[in-house]
């Protein structure tokens, strides 16, 4: 079968690879469709590295992904050959003390697709664990099911700022998680979402979206825009979606006194925490690393009216250009959002 090889830093090419088998017990074997390009495979592919997560060996790469049901392994009874699917990406221990606790996502052994060593998904076939492989409604496409990954990132967000009904929320950074994370946050209560960028472009994609309020960084300040039209109060909920370090200067004073503040980009390097200003404002803090418990969920949100994920993805690659896709996500044009390749 073939598949998206990286070998090293700046180094990756279709190849045919050993098939994947038969799968076991509590298994699928799923041929893949659609698979969306994240930021983490294109720093795999020009750095060889992520923080700890080195490319020592060759690695597939891929993680955002939706097939068909091949073969079904023994004891699954959810999944039928034939149905269309998305897989959650990381498998965790079912043993480990993490997930015991319900917090699967930062199990020390989970094994997630395209971090090394762990092959990724931008293959014809993949083996999967059936209980993080879920069906696709009818009302969803192979392109949206690839999309409910980055999306789940955006429900974990929401889930962990507690929103309640008509609150006002402020994304900072309308990148595709800033996007994904505006969208669960106004389907999860807020009445209102504030998203700012430095990208007009970028702002402009999300006209239309009743309840979410572009800010245009370059002009206005996103902290300043929210009090204005807040009575002087703020957000009640700040979304930091960049992880650059910048944004992090006025974080600690942009919610309303007793509000929340939840990080989900990653910063590279550390970066300041105004401790005394949080403090004294009564600020609580949370943190999102991937997600966990929401994959069904961003499902069924998904296949309502209130989501269309389907505007987001900016263009379809075929597999035999997926080198072109990764050079074009480089190129950073403001009017992309999600690439995705089809196999």
């Amino acid at each position: 079968m073939r598949a998206l090889m990286l070998h090293e830093k700046n180094r990756m090419s279709i190849e045919e690879v050993e098939p994947v088998g038969s799968p076991g017990p509590g298994q699928v074997r799923i041929t893949m469709h659609t698979v969306g390009i994240c930021a983490s495979d294109v720093h795999y592919w020009t750095d060889g590295k992520i923080g700890p997560f080195v490319v020592k060996a060759p690695m597939i790469l891929g993680h955002e992904g939706a097939g068909t049901v091949a073969e079904v392994g023994e004891g699954v009874t959810h999944l039928a050959v034939g149905d269309r699917v998305a897989m959650e990406p990381g498998v965790p221990d079912p043993s480990s003390r993490a997930v015991l606790e319900g917090n699967y996502n930062v199990d020390p052994g989970v094994q997630f697709w395209a971090t090394p060593p762990v092959h990724g998904c931008l293959a014809d076939e993949v083996i999967h664990s059936a209980a993080f492989t879920f069906p696709l409604p009818d009302s969803l496409s192979f392109a949206e099911g690839a999309l409910i990954e980055p999306f789940s990132v955006g429900m974990f967000a929401a889930t962990k700022a507690n929103l309640a009904p008509g609150d006002v929320a402020a994304v900072v950074g309308s990148g595709t998680i800033g996007i994904m994370t505006a969208l669960a946050a106004r389907a999860g209560g807020a009445g209102t979402v504030y998203i700012s960028d430095v990208l007009p472009e970028k702002l402009a994609l999300l006209d239309g979206l009743e309840g979410i309020v572009p800010v245009d960084a370059t002009k206005e300040d996103l902290g300043a825009r929210v009090r204005a039209e807040t009575g002087g109060w703020g957000p009640q909920v700040v979304f930091e979606a960049t992880g650059a370090a910048p944004a992090y200067t006025k974080l600690w004073e942009m919610p309303a006194p007793g509000g929340r503040i939840v990080l989900v980009g990653m910063p590279v390097d550390p970066v300041p925490f105004d401790i005394a200003t949080a403090q004294s404002r009564g600020i609580s803090l949370e943190t999102v690393f991937r997600y966990a418990n929401v994959y069904q969920k961003a499902i069924d949100l998904a296949a309502t009216d209130a989501i269309d994920l389907s505007r987001f993805v900016s263009e379809t690659f075929t597999f035999d250009d997926s080198e072109k896709a990764f050079e074009r996500f480089l190129e950073g044009r403001p009017t992309d959002v999600k690439l995705q390749i089809t196999l």
